[in-house]
């Protein structure tokens, strides 16, 4: 019940996010399609691949392409950017969606087939970004996952949550879920990011005047 739930919340989530960057694009109506299924499919055919499971499996979720065509069909022919305030940020929370929804369902597939810790924290990142990066490519943009505020870390603090047994029921998974959503939001709002090696050396030359004028 849980995998079902977290399938159909990320696949909306990534569908919403996909339509709404190409929209931002002008993309035309097979634009967004394509831009929306790549999103909230592109991550579990990722990890398929990365793991050695059978491609063919993420075919076989008829119901799941459904609601993705769906969600993509309203969102392409009604106009909510007209009375939707903040249009990027509402592309900002449906990814976060995506994202937490998809790296504790990547998580929780990889424990329940008995792969270590390692293998989890792997599943659990292509899967919630996967997706994103792909869409991001096809959108000539650089990946979300490289730059900009921290992304991929919040899927491998859920993966760490349920790989070393702190989240598992149906309640804690869906509590991380919510958490690395509000975490993800944060950092947004806030610019939170990790180091980058322009940083490091910007501290590196601060710590080297302070020492000379000491």
């Amino acid at each position: 019940m849980t995998w079902e739930i977290l399938n159909v919340i990320g696949t909306m989530a990534f569908a919403i996010s996909g339509a709404i960057v190409a929209l931002d694009e002008k993309y035309d109506l097979f634009g967004v399609y394509l831009l929306g299924f790549t999103t909230a499919f592109g991550g579990g055919l990722i990890r398929h691949v990365v793991l050695g499971l059978p491609v063919a499996e993420v075919w076989e979720q008829s119901m799941l392409f459904f609601i993705a065509f769906i969600t993509l069909s309203i969102l392409f022919f009604v106009p909510f950017h007209w009375f939707m305030n903040g249009w990027h940020r509402w592309g900002a929370f449906f990814d976060s969606i995506g994202l937490a929804a998809f790296a504790v369902q990547g998580a929780t597939f990889a424990v329940a087939a008995g792969f270590p810790l390692s293998a989890t924290i792997v599943a659990a990142v292509l899967t919630g970004t996967g997706g994103g990066m792909i869409r991001d490519l096809l959108a000539g943009r650089k990946p979300l996952v490289l730059h900009k505020e921290i992304y991929a870390m919040w899927a491998v603090l859920g993966a760490l949550a349920i790989g070393l047994g702190i989240a598992s029921s149906t309640f804690e998974l869906l509590a991380l879920v919510v958490l690395i959503i509000l975490l993800r939001m944060l950092s947004v709002l806030y610019n939170w990011r990790l180091p980058s090696r322009s940083d490091w050396l910007w501290q590196l030359r601060k710590i080297g005047d302070w020492l000379k004028k000491s």
